[in-house]
């Protein structure tokens, strides 16, 4: 009798292997995949063998392996022909990324291990510059070595999740509602907000712009801003804005200030252009609070426990300027337009 095997498609497939995962097979592993990759670059399964430092035998089962567990055969082989059939083209580039994210958290575990990498998250709401932080890294360098601080940028509240949910290690936010009361946050400084425009605009030679004045002009919008609804609630009351253009970048919106296009309301430690100019809004109308956040109760890393000293014992009249000081103090940005 003649055994016929039904023909089944890919996803059919795909549901078997994992069953026979469920069933108890083992899945690929990281040495096949070596094997395949080394087979894939030199076409060659002597050399190959020898990249890897195992006997040929040993590589040729590997690669058999993966392709069991892939459903379907990656290296064509004929006499001293060695070339990668479709699938093992398809599957080329996903299974070098594969080892090689392998092979960077192996690295990266090691190196923590040997307190050699110190990481530390910091999240940053929109309006934030991370020009605030440079020179707590600065200081915070010089006893935590190893240090290596990634910026998470987002809006206050999904800075929140990503604090409780362990994503980030501490967050500068301006204004958060209904703050979590697992979070501790400790007041850092408060400033007021600013028109940012270009010198020649129609009230670039103001001493100060009312809110009137803003009322009849272009604002260029901020997506995210964590004081928006505050403006537009408390100053302009059921009144349109004329909202121009809109980025979720600041830097974006000061060369389109520049332009011509409209008016910015940033804080005033917000480093600009220096093309653009800065004029104080009558009786100071917009503020924030800027605050520094923590989990309650997570023990700190010797990064963070350094952070949020440093932070908190921190002199920010030095970064901020004081209330009623002249606005050419304002720090300014040289660089190139993104």
């Amino acid at each position: 009798m003649i055994a016929v095997r039904p023909v089944t498609s890919s996803s059919a497939k795909a549901r078997q292997y994992r069953q026979e995962q469920l069933n108890g097979e083992k899945p690929m592993e990281l040495h096949q995949v070596r094997y395949f990759l080394a087979v894939a670059s030199t076409l060659n399964f002597t050399r190959a063998a020898e990249q890897c430092n195992v006997t040929q035998p040993a590589l040729t089962k590997g690669v058999q392996k993966l392709e069991q567990e892939l459903g379907g055969q990656l290296i064509y082989r004929e006499r001293q022909l060695t070339q990668l059939t479709d699938l093992g083209k398809e599957v080329l580039p996903i299974l070098a990324r594969t080892l090689a994210s392998a092979e960077t958290a192996r690295r990266r575990a090691k190196e923590f291990q040997r307190k050699e990498v110190a990481p530390l998250r910091i999240g940053l709401a929109p309006s934030i510059s991370a020009s605030l932080i440079l020179d707590l890294i600065a200081e915070i360098e010089k006893f935590v070595p190893g240090l290596h601080v990634e910026l998470r940028e987002g809006a206050a509240e999904t800075l929140v999740d990503l604090l409780l949910e362990g994503e980030i290690n501490a967050a500068m936010v301006g204004d958060v509602q209904d703050m979590p009361a697992r979070i501790d946050d400790w007041l850092l400084f408060e400033e007021r907000y600013v028109a940012v425009l270009a010198p020649t605009h129609r009230l670039a030679n103001r001493p100060s712009i009312g809110i009137d004045d803003l009322r009849e002009t272009v604002l260029l919008e901020r997506a995210g801003c964590d004081v928006a609804s505050k403006i537009q609630r408390s100053y302009f009351h059921d009144e349109p804005l004329q909202l121009g253009h809109c980025s979720g970048h600041d830097l974006h919106l000061q060369h389109m200030a520049a332009a011509g296009f409209g008016v910015i309301l940033a804080p005033e430690h917000m480093p600009r252009l220096p093309t653009l100019k800065t004029i104080p809004l009558e009786g100071d109308p917009v503020s924030r609070e800027v605050r520094l956040l923590a989990v309650q109760g997570r023990r700190y890393s010797p990064a963070l426990d350094a952070f949020v000293k440093v932070a908190r014992l921190r002199d920010w009249s030095v970064e901020v300027p004081r209330w009623g000081t002249p606005h050419a103090t304002l720090p300014e940005v040289t660089s190139a337009p993104a």
